[in-house]
């Protein structure tokens, strides 16, 4: 089982990524793949990273896992949610569509299985979809599925297990990828706003006011190619996939802060923020932890450990921020720091 919050396992069918934004900084896959490249038996691993003078670095060498961990959901008959390549992402430029229509191959033949693929590359993500790939599947499908017909996943362009998501852990990597995000069809779409590093507004995705093309609705030639309109696009016939029906921009927002060396705080009110936001909208909230840092009025420790905390910040000031409105965080470690938010924890998923 994952230790990760919101999922049940983890599925690494590829290792290696990039480093592309803020968020990437202090990836603790970078850590875990330097470790994993010294086992023989995670081959795969081998070259994905190298030292630098702050630790192990992505290198952009992306690695294919070997059959019985590519094949692994296969054997797995009890219902599962899996995270798909925490140690990569699935959209890397240097993934070859081969591979990308591989695994979604695997997931079709998993119906019972919920799979969630986040990605930084949302662009790359929404170009694979465009380019029909489910006709590369459509043979396999067709053996498992047996409650859904064949005319019902090609005409959506998407599996109804597959969850697809963007991370964005700041407003302009926000405004880069939920536009493209909205642009891809999926069943279910997310947010995963880890580590969070500033302030967020996602009002105008709840609208489909980000979209690609605001005329068009996502400029994404679906129904150019004679598929149905996504999300609240007025053109275009509608889905003939129910799990496509009715379904909103945005479906769930993940939030947490950063954990492990070298993490940043995270200010209260950006994660207050979007909670109240997907209130508003209607959207799944899941807080998953304040990571390395914590607000000082919401530390969780008891009085001894609060006492012991404060005289050792005293000596070493590192262990506290203040931000610019004065709000105090101190450094007490993710698991002091837990993942109440207002007294209680948010663990909303999509129904």
């Amino acid at each position: 089982m994952s230790k990760i919050e919101w999922t049940e396992r983890t599925w690494n069918p590829i290792a290696g990524c990039s480093v592309v934004s803020p968020g990437c900084t202090n990836c603790y896959a970078m850590r875990q793949a330097h470790r994993l490249a010294a086992n023989p038996s995670t081959p795969h691993y081998a070259g994905t990273t190298e030292m630098s003078r702050g630790g192990p670095v992505w290198t952009g060498k992306i690695g294919v896992a070997g059959e019985s961990a590519f094949l692994a959901p296969l054997w797995r008959q009890k219902p599962q949610t899996y995270f798909v390549n925490s140690m990569s992402d699935l959209f890397h430029s240097d993934v070859p569509d081969e591979v990308i229509d591989l695994v979604f191959a695997v997931m079709a033949l998993c119906p019972q299985h919920t799979f969630q693929i986040l990605t930084k590359r949302a662009d790359r993500m929404r170009q694979y979809f465009e380019d029909a790939p489910f006709t590369r599947w459509l043979d396999i499908i067709r053996f498992r599925w047996r409650d859904r017909t064949v005319a019902e996943l090609a005409a959506s362009g998407a599996l109804p297990n597959v969850w697809l998501g963007i991370s964005a852990e700041d407003q302009r990597r926000a405004d880069e990828r939920v536009p493209e995000l909205l642009a891809t069809p999926a069943a279910v779409r997310f947010v995963s706003a880890e580590p969070l590093l500033g302030p967020v507004d996602l009002e105008s995705a709840w609208h489909g006011e980000s979209a690609v093309d605001a005329e068009c609705w996502g400029d994404c030639a679906w129904c150019e190619k004679g598929f149905p309109a996504l999300h609240n696009c007025q053109r275009g016939r509608q889905s003939e996939a129910d799990w496509l029906k009715g379904s909103s921009g945005i479906d769930w927002v993940i939030v947490g802060g950063e954990s492990g060396p070298g993490a940043r705080p995270m200010h209260p009110d950006w994660v207050r923020s979007l909670r109240d936001q997907c209130h508003e909208a209607g959207t799944a909230f899941f807080f998953k932890q304040w990571g390395a840092w914590a607000p000082l009025a919401v530390m969780t420790m008891d009085g001894p450990k609060q006492l012991a905390f404060a005289e050792k910040s005293f000596r070493d000031a590192s262990l506290i921020h203040i931000f610019d409105d004065l709000t105090n965080c101190g450094r007490i470690g993710k698991r002091a720091a837990g993942r109440l938010l207002d007294g209680r924890t948010w663990d909303e998923v999509p129904t």
